[in-house]
């Protein structure tokens, strides 16, 4: 099969066009045209998930963020990034991105989030546009119990495996409402708040953030390797539901770059 068609597969589900203007997803490294026989699918790729592909004799990796996303001036392997490119192009790997167009259409990365924590009555938090797509950055929904905050977090915890939660004071002390966004989401806090939050999850939260939550609302920083990781299921199911037969592999070699000693 070749590499376009796989693509287009994941791009009928979300589309380029909803990537923010600062993105690069899409396919970074080969050649459109050539053949693929089975796909490796990973959050970041690293030297060690080409391992894993080589291992595999897959010829396309299928990751969240893109490999390249400041502009490449030389190849010359002095650092992570191109070695992973010139050693991909060495070796005819394909290596395809989808990122924020993941993040922003409906059903994609947030919603996939919002289902593993149990909630219900899931709606975008912020629109892309006035009509009722469905896209656009975060959501809100609803527990269907009110909990205490630190039962919340306590099974939130539990439920994706975390390592630490970093959060403001926990008020208020109930929970019902919860908005979240994949990745770096401070810049959604006030709507998470206007919306009637009383918890906000996201990742990559800065000092100062923290504060934004002013007692309306606790803030979540669960981390965003860990806020993403869904990424691998949701493309693998995007893709299955299309291709029935087509090998399709989930990175066992997809790492957190973030280390905790706790």
């Amino acid at each position: 099969m070749k590499i376009k068609d796989i693509t287009a597969i994941i791009e009928d589900a979300a589309p380029l066009a909803l990537q923010e203007h600062y993105d690069n997803s899409g396919l970074i490294v080969g050649n459109p045209n050539d053949e693929a026989d089975s796909a490796l699918i990973c959050v970041d790729v690293t030297e060690e998930v080409l391992d894993e592909a080589q291992a595999l004799g897959t010829k396309l990796v299928i990751s969240h963020h893109p490999i390249i996303f400041d502009p490449l001036k030389k190849l010359t392997g002095n650092s992570h990034i191109e070695r992973i490119v010139a050693r991909a192009i060495k070796n005819e790997i394909a290596i395809y991105a989808c990122h924020t167009n993941l993040d922003n259409v409906r059903n994609g990365m947030s919603y996939r989030l919002a289902d593993r924590l149990g909630l219900i009555n899931v709606r975008v938090l912020s629109p892309c546009s006035t009509d009722d797509s469905g896209n656009g950055a975060g959501v809100i929904g609803e527990l269907p119990d009110t909990l205490a905050s630190t039962e919340f977090i306590r099974q939130m915890k539990e439920t994706l495996c975390l390592q630490v939660i970093r959060h403001s004071t926990l008020s208020p002390e109930k929970v019902k409402h919860v908005a979240l966004c994949t990745g770096s989401g401070a810049f959604l806090i006030g709507a998470a708040a206007a919306a009637g939050a009383e918890i906000y999850v996201t990742a990559d939260l800065k000092y100062n953030d923290f504060f934004k939550a002013d007692g309306q609302l606790i803030v979540c920083d669960i981390g965003h390797f860990e806020s993403e990781y869904c990424a691998i299921d949701l493309l693998f199911d995007i893709i299955r539901k299309n291709l029935t037969t087509f090998a399709l592999h989930k990175s066992e070699k997809s790492r957190n770059p973030v280390n905790y000693t706790v």
